[in-house]
């Protein structure tokens, strides 16, 4: 990954936080290669806990071993499933796993509304079949 700009991070400019978003968590977790959808709930659950815990869930769900890394037997394990079950998988496993932090008394409301809010937009993406 490309190390932190080395400005304080409210001088970043918005081009600096595309590039860290795509490099150390789009790109991260191969989001270009994954279905509509799919790709932006796994993105937004990477940023927020991080790439291989987003992966190693995805990767759950398709029954590939966790490893972290999202590769071709990932990615043909996903394009078996539809978008639309994924999304509602991992974004029910993303808050169970929330829901075990320490943290989750005091950001727990936060955190469920984000994931519902990333579910819906998540399945707004997914093209009518």
């Amino acid at each position: 990954p490309r190390p932190c700009p080395p400005t304080p991070p409210w001088f970043i400019t918005p081009d600096e936080v595309s590039a860290i978003y795509k490099s150390r968590y789009w790109d991260a977790v191969d989001a270009d290669n994954l279905p509509a959808g799919v790709d932006y709930a796994t993105f937004d659950f990477a940023v927020n806990s991080g790439p291989a815990k987003a992966a190693m869930t995805l990767q759950e769900i398709v029954g590939v071993a966790p490893d972290g890394k999202i590769g071709p037997l990932t990615l043909a394990a996903v394009a078996k499933q539809r978008p639309v079950f994924l999304i509602t998988k991992l974004c029910a496993m993303r808050l169970g796993f929330l829901g075990r932090l320490s943290t989750w008394a005091h950001f727990g409301t936060g955190w469920t509304n984000r994931v519902h809010a990333v579910e819906q937009a998540a399945m707004n993406m997914v093209p009518d079949t």
